[in-house]
């Protein structure tokens, strides 16, 4: 494996560009550790294993990183190194109408553990997405509540693929929450 170990990963100043993944697929956490993009640590293990002191040292943190759609969406907008930012687009199957639409009582149900990430750290700046579907839509009612609770201004906005050029028209809600408050360099 080409994983480093967060236990031997150098404690970084927030001068520089720092870069954690998770994504708990084997596969997709492969492809993101051989990404020309620059990855520091790809974390194979599940979110709920995942503790703050894991990612606090890192300016970026994205996780259910996937093959990597958000490091690569922030190194295009020109970023800022030194800017504090975390990606989440948490597991849609269970509010997306293609699946069993268990919503909060299915096992991949996975934003209260990025929210306690959230909680414990308290990044400047979230990224996410969900699925636009009436089910993802009460899901992110609930994230905002959430993010507002926590000290974040949320906004979010309803965006087709095919508005960008894409050839379907799937339909993701985008979500962003911004805290001045917060660890911002």
């Amino acid at each position: 494996q080409n994983q480093k170990t967060l236990s031997a990963a150098p404690m970084q100043s927030f001068v520089q560009r720092s870069v954690y993944v998770n994504e708990f697929d084997p596969h997709a956490a492969n492809w993101l550790s051989c990404l020309p993009l620059q990855i520091d640590f790809v974390d194979d293990r599940s979110i709920k294993d995942v503790t703050g002191n894991d990612v606090s040292r890192f300016t970026q943190c994205h996780f259910f990183a996937g093959i990597g759609g958000w490091p690569l969406a922030l190194e295009m907008a020109g970023w800022p190194d030194d800017a504090t930012v975390w990606t989440g687009s948490c597991p849609c199957q269970p509010f997306s109408a293609a699946g069993k639409r268990k919503g909060v009582k299915d096992d991949r149900h996975l934003w209260p553990e990025f929210r306690r990430l959230i909680d414990e750290c308290k990044p400047a700046t979230i990224f996410g997405e969900q699925v636009a579907s009436e089910d993802g839509r009460h899901w992110l009612s609930d994230v905002r509540a959430d993010l507002e609770a926590l000290g974040y201004a949320v906004g979010a906005a309803d965006l087709c693929a095919a508005g960008v050029g894409a050839p379907h028209s799937r339909q993701r809600l985008f979500w962003v929450a911004h805290s001045d408050e917060y660890r911002c360099n």
